[in-house]
């Protein structure tokens, strides 16, 4: 979906776009201090994640440089939202009827007015969005369109459309009949999933009506018969060995451990004999050093990622093991640490 952004909306993206330029000097300072005090060696740090959040804020907390990147990040946290906002607002009048005109199509949603919502995701404000995925009746929209290609494509670099679609040639086989898509947003990874599988019948689920709206225009704009519905991953309602393959990207570590668990006994039931399992999400922190294993804890903690440590200190190949798949591998994207994936099989 193309959004021409007028002057102010793209000036104020295109300023939270720009503190990422300011990072590298500020962080090389923060570095400096951190190999100056010994604390990029595993031995001078010690095992319990709270210990060592401690030895590093004795350390780089009287520093002026660690100071300025935590400022930078949280202005950039609590304001990137609201930019992608305004600049929807700004847009409103001439784009909603266009978006409107996406409601209806071949791509089918099922909404749950009963659902019960979770604590764990009902009490949160992912990625410190305010109010959370429900906080705005666009922020479907406005994540998916705006925040997602006009600023995390940026940051992160790279082209993180693309791993969505790489991700998918670790599969065993090259079609699937079924396929039900775990945690579907705003649908970058059923667009992917599409393009991989054009034959395949694909449903999706997410806990969020308001992503899930959004989702149906994307693929009515494409002209997919998707079936969407609202569901916990954990939960999904579908019947017993209904599908081929089972997947989600980047959907975990917005778990508690409990749930991941949980959804993995899901997959494993509503799988088909025979049928696989492809998990992409965060690197765990067993693939990191102790100092790696800090920064993302840190990250997380201050990014508005409340469940990533419980999600990420996770061994998911065991995990699946554990629900009953066999052929469990787990493995960064062609050799990276991001993103991480998990493949598995349901036993015939």
């Amino acid at each position: 979906m193309e959004i021409e952004l007028r002057q102010r909306g793209r000036a104020a993206i295109d300023f939270i776009g720009g503190i990422g330029l300011a990072f590298p000097p500020i962080t090389a300072a923060v570095d400096q201090r951190i190999q100056a005090a010994g604390l990029d060696r595993d031995e001078a740090l010690a095992e319990d994640l709270d210990e060592r959040a401690a030895q590093f804020e004795q350390v780089l907390g009287p520093l002026r440089a660690f100071r300025v990147a935590n400022l930078l990040r949280d202005f950039y946290a609590d304001e990137h939202g609201r930019a992608c906002t305004l600049a929807y607002e700004e847009l409103a009048e001439d784009l909603d009827p266009k978006l409107q005109a996406l409601d209806d199509g071949p791509t089918t949603l099922v909404l749950d007015p009963a659902l019960a919502l979770p604590d764990y995701w009902r009490r949160v404000d992912f990625h410190r969005t305010r109010g959370g995925w429900e906080g705005h009746p666009e922020m479907g929209l406005i994540h998916g369109e705006l925040i997602h290609k006009q600023l995390v494509n940026r940051a992160y670099g790279g082209d993180i459309f693309g791993q969505r679609r790489r991700v998918l040639d670790e599969l065993p086989h090259e079609r699937y009949g079924r396929i039900l898509e775990l945690g579907t947003s705003t649908a970058h990874f059923t667009v992917a999933l599409q393009d991989k599988f054009p034959d395949a019948e694909l449903w999706g689920c997410d806990i969020s009506a308001t992503l899930l709206k959004h989702a149906r225009r994307v693929g009515n704009l494409g002209g997919y018969r998707w079936r969407l519905f609202q569901a916990r991953a954990e939960a999904t309602g579908q019947p017993d060995a209904s599908f081929d393959l089972v997947t989600s990207y980047i959907l975990l570590h917005e778990l508690p451990a409990e749930v991941v668990r949980a959804v993995f006994r899901e997959a494993f039931r509503i799988l088909r004999p025979g049928g696989d399992l492809l998990m992409s999400d965060v690197t765990p922190y067993r693939a990191l050093d102790r100092l790696g294993q800090w920064r993302a804890d840190y990250d997380a903690t201050h990014g508005g990622e409340p469940h990533w440590r419980e999600s990420a200190s996770l061994d998911l190949a065991e995990v699946a093991r554990e629900a009953g798949f066999v052929d469990a591998r787990s493995y960064g994207l062609e050799g990276a640490r991001y993103p991480w994936i998990t493949v598995a099989r349901k036993p015939e």
